[in-house]
């Protein structure tokens, strides 16, 4: 009951009034078609098919129809009748587009505020999680949530319609009204055993979504390796086996529904029963009376089936919406820039001067040692600077930090004598391109994927980036600039997709330029392209960049050798070369090596 609580005051804090007026509109449905039943007695009465004595409750209702004829009576029921018919299916329609409206702008609502707040979330909590549950949360929970809305809806409506019906039933006979509502009290006592096993197997269908989501990310991210490792039995046996489970918790939670139907079944075959016989042994009720609270409960007990089938498919649903709402929780909490749309107001940093970085440290909170420390060195405006070492050195750490993903632990980034702080790190970020080891490239064409970082580029700005890196194999495409490139673009080699993606970076006219093992996995020709496009941008750009290959930073003005998150060695290709017994010339030495070999 608590789960379904928070469930509507979840509703509630996002529809306001309009699920008020909704509720007031279910009573209104609801006491329209319990007029409706109730005049069905006088019907009878005037056509002579049963006698309501002046006793009942109906007998004000048909002395309004004494001294007129029989036929006009019936006539002006009828009317009455067909209004209040047509005024409840009017009504409910209405009702019920205004729930689907508010039901999706509430999904709408939970999508928009999770997306928003794994924008606006820290590197640091975006690398904690696995990017596939946060594509689960915003598709199978998200789908389980507007199931789970639709469900809180029919729940009220019929919650509404039983009252409104007791109300009545009341009127007519409170005694058997009585034995219903003890039934009813007994039903769903039994049925607390139920909710609690329908929530736990809600959880396990959370868990068996996030496993599925995430399991297909990585199979048909990694699909090149599936095949070319011959491991498409392991990857089919993986499905299989969560098929299997996903098989087990469907069967277990078919048996739960059913046993409750039957279960509902028998107590209602029990109840009609019951209630019939006690109507005429023992309460002696009338046929006029009999024939109606016999109608309305048999309009009634489903209602109240419903309702325990309602809580039972509530109860599956609201793991994810706990699920969402601490993802959102989480997200908040891990905060880095406020509001996500802000940044178009924001001016770019214009490096004028130098970058600094003075006594930098900086440690995760997964690990107990620093990944860097005593971090200092110059960047000059326009300068090209390179950064190696070792794997697990802190390259890439030094790179987020540079980039304004991350923020010291302590000491300083400080550009042109402005420490980065909150406040300006967006200014930061636009003033950065990147060019990842692994290119980002999205299923569309060229231009999408170059107008991503510069949606107002003309044609010739895009040629302009294109021609320090691409221009050449772009303009023999079929459609050049316009040409499909696929998913990730597949339909482009792996040098191809990187000096697209550094033509997207030139494009944004970045003040920094980063380059992130750009290079490493590239053939000769391409490495060559890439570095040919780094000659011609040296002087117009702060470039910074992290090499694999020694042989193409032989051109850097400067040269960073980390090693365990420290400093190691500082200065000029040939400088470091001729420091015989250290870092650089050690992995200067075997890359020679092995380029001979």
């Amino acid at each position: 009951m608590s789960s379904l609580i928070f469930f509507a005051k979840q509703l509630y804090q996002f529809a306001g009034k309009s699920l008020f007026i909704n509720l007031f509109g279910m009573i209104v449905v609801s006491l329209l078609e319990g007029i409706g039943l109730l005049l069905l007695l006088p019907m009878l009465h005037l056509s002579n098919l049963m006698n309501v004595k002046e006793s009942t409750i109906f007998s004000g209702l048909s002395s309004i129809f004494n001294g007129v004829p029989e036929l006009y009576g019936l006539l002006m029921i009828f009317g009455v009748y067909i209004f209040l018919v047509v005024g409840h299916s009017l009504l409910k329609r209405n009702l019920t587009l205004r729930n689907v409206e508010i039901l999706v702008r509430f999904v709408n609502q939970i999508r928009l505020v999770t997306y928003k707040g794994l924008l606006e979330a820290n590197w640091l909590f975006l690398m904690r999680r696995r990017k596939s549950d946060f594509i689960n949360a915003l598709t199978d929970d998200l789908n389980r949530v507007a199931n789970g809305t639709n469900l809180l809806f029919q729940l009220f409506t019929s919650v509404i319609f039983t009252f409104v019906q007791l109300i009545i039933a009341f009127l007519l006979s409170a005694k058997i009204t009585l034995f219903v509502l003890i039934a009813g009290c007994i039903l769903a006592y039994f049925s607390k055993q139920t909710l609690k096993s329908s929530k736990i197997l809600g959880m396990q269908k959370s868990d068996l979504a996030k496993q599925y989501i995430g399991g297909l990310t990585d199979n048909f991210n990694g699909i090149k390796d599936i095949k070319s490792n011959h491991l498409e039995n392991s990857s089919y046996i993986w499905l299989k086996n969560w098929s299997e489970r996903f098989e087990q918790e469907q069967s277990e939670f078919s048996k739960l529904i059913n046993n409750s139907q039957v279960l509902y079944k028998i107590i209602s075959a029990l109840l009609i029963a019951g209630l019939i016989f006690l109507s005429i042994v023992m309460f002696k009720a009338q046929p006029g009376q009999l024939l109606l609270i016999i109608l309305i409960f048999s309009r009634l007990w489903p209602k109240l089936i419903a309702i325990q089938n309602n809580l039972q498919q509530l109860a599956t649903n609201i793991p994810s919406i706990h699920s969402i709402l601490q993802l959102q929780e989480e997200s908040k909490s891990s905060i880095e820039l406020g509001d996500a749309s802000r940044d178009t107001s924001l001016p770019s940093i214009s490096l004028q001067q130098k970058i600094e970085c003075k006594h930098m440290y900086f440690k995760y909170d997964y690990s107990s040692e620093s990944a860097l420390q005593d971090i200092n060195f110059v960047i000059k405006v326009n300068e090209m600077t390179a950064i190696i070492g070792r794997s697990g050195a802190g390259k890439s750490t030094l790179i987020d930090i540079l980039m304004g993903l991350l923020q010291p632990e302590k000491g300083g980034l400080i550009v042109d004598g402005l420490p980065i702080t909150k406040e300006n790190l967006l200014s930061l970020r636009k003033a950065t391109g990147y060019v990842p080891q692994e290119p980002f490239l999205f299923n569309g064409t060229i231009r999408d994927n170059l107008i991503l970082v510069h949606p107002q580029a003309t044609d010739d700005e895009i040629w302009e980036a294109l021609n320090f890196s691409a221009a050449d194999f772009v303009k023999k495409l079929p459609k050049g600039i316009d040409t499909y490139i696929g998913d990730r673009g597949v339909r482009l080699s792996g040098g191809e997709r990187q000096r697209i993606v550094l033509a997207r970076a030139i494009l944004k006219k970045p003040s920094i330029l980063i380059l992130d093992e750009a290079t490493s996995a590239l053939d000769s020709e391409n490495e060559a392209k890439i570095q040919e496009a780094l000659e011609q941008l040296k002087g117009k750009m702060t470039i910074i960049v992290i090499a694999h290959r020694l042989s193409t930073i032989s051109n850097a003005d400067q040269i960073i050798v980390l090693e365990e998150g420290r400093i190691i060695q500082n200065g000029a290709f040939q400088k470091l070369a001729d420091e015989k017994q250290k870092t650089f010339s050690d992995l200067l030495e075997k890359q020679m090596v092995l380029s001979k070999s």
